[in-house]
């Protein structure tokens, strides 16, 4: 099979099956080359590696996958896109297609049953749609995975990797920081899609820590204090968390507490690094 990710190749394969773009799918896929060596090479891949592959489209960011790795199981939830798999991946043993949704399959039965022994890590060109679910859905489930690398809308990798007091900072960022390490890898411009979509793109790739940063007493607990700060992004610390609802404490004990571990009542949670989320989720109730 030719590069998959030839223009001229990838308009043969369309054309030949009738493919239609599912734009509520958000399918874009990759026709260039180079970024596609840029994804393979970042993800440090070898013939110990297991790939689980989300949304492989026609299968470009596979066959790079494939040609390197020990084995490749790539999630599909378009059905119309199976046919074309089967002829654009049908030489490549190592990999295996499943027709599922991403966001309901069980990742650890497959990670567990088609990898055993050997090291796993997620591969995905993501719809822009589903990429916070999806990300924070195999980070929230402590899968035993080395690590995530993916293509996202710019603005989304620029808020997982934004650091306290950038103004993309938020949620995200304190979210993807506490269970990886992110690195931007490379920005995506339109035309290295087919079709072309109206933003950049980056691919990122976020290394899987074995254990958090900062110790959390009740990581429950945490999250909840990271999601009434930057709930109400503009208020300061004390309203924003004693409005909330999320806990017991009056906003005099919030004051309080806030001054006692070193944070300005006058604060916003844009301003808190991971270590002081951690703090103050340890000293909250």
């Amino acid at each position: 099979m030719d590069k998959l990710s030839s223009p001229k190749v990838l308009k043969e394969i369309i054309t030949k099956y009738g493919f239609r773009f599912n734009k509520n799918l958000g399918q874009n896929f990759l026709i260039d080359s180079n970024v596609l060596d840029k994804i393979v090479s970042s993800a440090e891949i070898g013939e110990n590696t297991g790939v689980i592959e989300i949304g492989p489209g026609i299968g470009v960011l596979t066959q790079a996958l494939a040609e390197k790795a020990g084995k490749v199981v790539a999630i599909e939830l378009d059905s119309h896109l199976l046919p074309i798999l089967n002829e654009t991946l049908g030489e490549y043993k190592n990999v295996k297609i499943i027709n599922a949704d991403a966001l309901k399959v069980d990742m650890n039965a497959i990670i567990n049953n088609e990898f055993p022994n050997m090291d796993v890590k997620v591969a995905a060109n993501l719809p822009y749609y589903i990429t916070t679910p999806i990300i924070m859905g195999l980070l929230e489930k402590k899968l035993n995975i080395d690590s995530i690398i993916v293509m996202v809308q710019k603005e989304v990798a620029e808020r997982m990797a934004a650091k306290a007091g950038e103004k993309d900072y938020g949620a995200l960022s304190v979210a993807v920081q506490y269970f990886t390490k992110p690195c931007i890898i490379a920005t995506v411009p339109p035309h290295c899609f087919m079709p072309q979509p109206k933003v950049e793109s980056v691919v990122i790739k976020l290394d899987i820590l074995r254990q958090p940063p900062v110790e959390v007493e009740d990581e429950k607990k945490f999250f909840n204090v990271v999601k009434a700060a930057f709930g109400q992004r503009r208020k300061t610390l004390v309203n924003a968390l004693s409005n909330s609802g999320l806990f017991t404490m009056s906003k005099e004990q919030i004051k309080e507490m806030l001054i006692s571990i070193g944070i300005r009542e006058d604060q916003r949670g844009e301003t808190l690094s991971i270590m002081q989320f951690a703090e103050l989720a340890n000293a909250i109730f």
